[in-house]
């Protein structure tokens, strides 16, 4: 009976806490198909859902829709994602597999960029950015992750260093045996079992690029180059008479991606994690 008892007063304060965590959401679906006059009403969902909101949101900005905003966005994060994995694959596998000057210097000063707050980096990066003539083009995005160097690349190296260093030795001394070069090794041995941790870097670069609003707002100018962060601002622009179901219902519609992403790839996320700086 004591095991009964507290199986069920456990399930149940998980199920309020679920509860409580849910709502909001619940809340913001409902609101999405209200108009402005029932907006403030004590229910959750409307009389009458207002379905509208969602195909008048879609098409809320003068002259554009959502659909451009969302293939401008789709084709930045394919080129962070590739630059990022190019990068940040070879430089790991440099410092978990090779040895070369000033090794361990590298390495420190590597840490000490993962330490570093982003805010510092902004006015110089800017400056920088401007004076290459890069500001209101993709470049501030993509080129500094083919060095390793944009949001999260330290930490995305330091994730493969750990992962890397827990795949045996022994591997790469037989696949030199058959005559492999060091780039045959990460190709062939060492980025085919990196797959969990690889993937778990694409999970984290896909969400922090897609809810980098500040870099977006700073970099691009043109409404032709904005993403689906800078068309949600301009709904508030693009109306005298603001809508909040229509920015409600384009809201819910923006975390969709980054909500499938997650859903399809956890299970790799998941893996990822509790396998990084497991010795072999």
């Amino acid at each position: 009976m004591n095991i009964k008892w507290n199986s069920t007063v456990r399930h149940t304060l998980m199920i309020v806490f679920s509860m409580i965590m849910v709502y909001p959401l619940i809340w913001w679906v409902g609101a999405s198909l209200k108009s402005n006059a029932e907006l403030g009403s004590p229910g959750i969902f409307p009389s009458v859902p207002k379905w509208s909101n969602y195909t008048d949101g879609w098409h809320a900005i003068p002259g554009r829709t959502f659909t451009d905003f969302y293939l401008n966005t789709f084709g930045l994060e394919a080129m962070v994602l590739i630059a990022t994995l190019f990068s940040t694959t070879l430089v790991a596998f440099g410092f978990a597999r090779l040895d070369f000057p000033l090794k361990n210097l590298w390495f420190s000063i590597l840490m000490m960029t993962l330490m570093m707050p982003s805010q510092v980096l902004i006015i110089p990066q800017y400056a920088m950015f401007h004076q290459l003539g890069w500001v209101n083009t993709y470049l501030p995005f993509v080129v500094p992750h083919l060095v390793a160097s944009g949001a999260g690349g330290s930490f995305f190296v330091f994730l493969l260093i750990q992962f890397i260093r827990g795949i045996p030795k022994d591997l790469d001394e037989s696949a030199k045996i058959d005559g492999c070069s060091w780039f045959g090794i990460f190709w062939r041995v060492v980025l085919p079992l990196t797959q969990p941790a690889i993937v778990t870097i694409m999970i984290f670069c896909f969400l922090w690029n897609w809810d980098d609003f500040l870099g977006h707002l700073l970099y691009l100018n043109s409404v032709d180059k904005y993403t689906v962060g800078l068309a949600l601002r301009m709904i508030n622009d693009a109306q005298s008479a603001q809508e909040w179901g229509q920015l409600l219902a384009m809201s819910l519609v923006s975390i969709l991606p980054a909500t499938i992403v997650f859903t399809f790839l956890q299970r790799y996320f998941v893996e990822g994690i509790a396998t990084t700086g497991i010795k072999g």
